[in-house]
């Protein structure tokens, strides 16, 4: 949970007028002096994440699903060595889903 823009500016305005350090201040507003460093750097709380994939190469990703469309993401992970949670990742932010079954249990 994000805390809202008027209690990140009323908690800088508390450290200033009271002139205590981010310790300080952090201990008795009950909230983490790393997050008041980050409020006072940037007030508004951030919407997404900027941070690109790191390990597994898209290209070598889009051509396993296209010679392998089938395979589980066990199965990719161990191909790229990569683990299987970061093939899923990826492959959401790619936006590919798991193959569907008409004939699931559900439907019956």
């Amino acid at each position: 949970m994000t805390y809202s823009v008027d209690f990140r500016r009323r908690a800088l305005e508390i450290k200033e007028k009271f002139n205590l350090t981010y310790s300080e201040t952090a201990c008795r507003l009950g909230v983490g002096s790393a997050s008041l460093i980050r409020w006072n750097k940037e007030l508004e709380p951030q919407k997404h994440r900027n941070k690109p994939a790191t390990k597994i190469n898209t290209n070598q990703l889009l051509k396993d699903v296209e010679t392998y469309p089938d395979a589980y993401l066990q199965e990719r992970a161990d191909r790229l060595q990569v683990s299987k949670s970061g093939i899923g990742a990826a492959l959401k932010r790619l936006g590919i889903s798991r193959k569907k079954n008409i004939f699931s249990s559900q439907s019956r």
